[in-house]
């Protein structure tokens, strides 16, 4: 049997930017995304800490050591510049392989940049 378990997350990254008349996504910036184990066009969680709000959508590569983190699209009626959110990605794994499963987990900085 296979679950999904958490594979990656960037936990409290502020939002730099939204851009309402964008095609849907997240933009993040590259170094994040590598530190993360996240993949351009890979499905995300988001989830804010400042109004409660969660969302899915892909992830776009953002440019490398800049700490940008831009909501895109209708996403970014979910979160003002200045919120921090946690980004959460899931894998599907064996039952008996979960049991060791050692997820990834990215501390920022307060400018979203690696510490």
């Amino acid at each position: 049997m296979r679950i999904e378990v958490l594979k990656s997350k960037i936990h409290r990254v502020k939002i730099t930017q939204a851009e309402l008349h964008y095609v849907g996504s997240v933009t993040i910036d590259e170094e994040l995304m590598l530190a993360a184990d996240l993949v351009e066009n890979e499905k995300v969680q988001i989830v804010n800490i400042n109004n409660g709000e969660r969302l899915e959508t892909y992830v776009i590569k953002g440019e490398k050591g800049t700490g940008e983190i831009c909501l895109n699209g209708p996403a970014a009626r979910k979160a003002q510049v200045g919120d921090i959110v946690i980004i959460i990605s899931y894998c599907s794994i064996e039952k008996q392989e979960a049991k060791s499963h050692k997820p990834i987990i990215v501390f920022p900085d307060q400018f979203n940049r690696l510490i």
